[in-house]
């Protein structure tokens, strides 16, 4: 019940933020949630003997959104600059003998948690943003929640069991089904809302073919975000990141699917532009 009352209050947040938030934030709003999840990697990464800069990582990636937000062409030269100052950070102010499990942790961490998340704002920003973000939460969502209900229906085959002994792969497909579902369902209400009532509160131009492959792919990546986070709690003997959400465990717990297919989707995205 903590599960549900958790999504039933934090979805149509998500949403409303998605359709009505100002650029400025949304960019806020994802910046904080990469902090809160860099945090309780970092207290994961202390179980396993490293002892990264916590302030100093959270500074990094909250510069990283704010300079993404002014120069948004400058990604890669600002992303340098930050890994740089924080391995220059730890050869200074950390133990010698801690300073490369310290600095691969911190970089480490702003790749996995800032980085990544900095497709959301990105994907936002396109000229159909809101349908694309509307479409990865959902398609991760839905195959989050149909991978649940069928792997444990009729889930037989493990997937990968040292990483996620429940998983299965039976459930594995069911997810990618509900992804694809999802997928359609958004696809006829961006139809209902242009044809009867003449709104294009969603927008997606490409043909159904295109938008269906999209989904296997954001779903494929999300599960794969799912069980790299797996291994690295596994790795520090971890069952949960945090406990902010109920019902959920952490902000890491929560977004570890989002991760993989955040990027996935945008980077799917800056090639079909491009081509």
């Amino acid at each position: 019940m903590k599960r549900v009352l958790t999504a039933l209050v934090l979805i149509p947040l998500v949403l409303a933020l998605v359709f009505l938030g100002p650029k400025w934030l949304v960019a806020l709003a994802t910046a904080v949630v990469a902090m809160l999840a860099a945090w309780e990697y970092m207290g994961m990464a202390e179980r396993g003997g490293a002892k990264p800069p916590r302030i100093a990582t959270l500074v990094a990636i909250a510069s990283f959104f704010m300079a993404n937000f002014e120069w948004p062409d400058e990604m890669a030269a600002i992303l340098g600059i930050l890994v740089l100052g924080l391995l220059i950070y730890c050869t200074f102010f950390k133990p010698v003998a801690q300073v490369m499990a310290d600095a691969s942790t911190a970089v480490f961490c702003l790749l996995y948690t800032g980085f990544t998340l900095m497709a959301v704002p990105m994907l936002r920003e396109q000229s159909n943003g809101p349908s694309l973000v509307t479409f990865l939460l959902c398609a991760v969502w839905a195959g989050d929640i149909v991978a649940l209900y069928v792997g444990k229906a009729f889930g037989r085959h493990k997937l990968a069991p040292s990483l996620s002994p429940n998983k299965t792969w039976e459930g594995s497909l069911g997810s990618i089904a509900g992804s694809l579902l999802a997928t359609g369902a958004l696809l006829g209400l961006a139809h209902l809302f242009s044809t009867q009532w003449d709104r294009v509160w969603l927008s997606f131009p490409e043909d159904i073919s295109y938008w269906m492959g999209l989904a296997v792919l954001v779903n494929v990546a999300a599960q794969v975000g799912d069980l790299a986070e797996s291994a690295l709690k596994r790795s520090v003997d971890v069952k949960d990141s945090g406990n902010l959400l109920p019902g959920h465990g952490g902000v890491l717990d929560r977004i570890d699917a989002l991760l993989l297919a955040a990027p996935a989707l945008w980077y799917a995205q800056a090639i079909h532009l491009r081509f």
